[in-house]
């Protein structure tokens, strides 16, 4: 599993330079007449879908292990203040036990 800096740099290549790097190729390939365009781009396109499996995979492994999930229920009362319920997918002694804890917010 990739994490932390290195998650960080791969993320960077797979989803910034290598596509940049695949257009700027192709364009100059076209102005400047450069070899093999067609196969420059599509090695760089293979290696980026590769570590963006990879980075899924990753990320798929990190939120399964590493991340409590639960759900934050926004309701209005009848005095029309708002008030606040945690359902949580996790046991308390679980979410201890994670990094980090993400909560989606359902409600008005």
């Amino acid at each position: 599993m990739i994490t932390g800096p290195l998650y960080d740099k791969v993320k960077f290549l797979a989803q910034i330079l290598l596509p940049a790097l695949g257009a700027l190729y192709f364009a100059l390939a076209g102005i400047w007449g450069l070899p093999s365009a067609e196969e420059v781009v599509g090695t760089i396109v293979a290696v980026d879908a590769f570590l963006g499996v990879l980075l899924g995979i990753s990320q798929k492994n990190y939120i399964d292990n590493e991340v409590g999930e639960g759900i934050l229920h926004v309701e209005e009362t009848d005095t029309g203040e708002k008030a606040m319920r945690l359902e949580l997918e996790h046991t308390p002694e679980e979410l201890a036990g994670k990094q980090e804890v993400r909560f989606k917010v359902e409600g008005p």
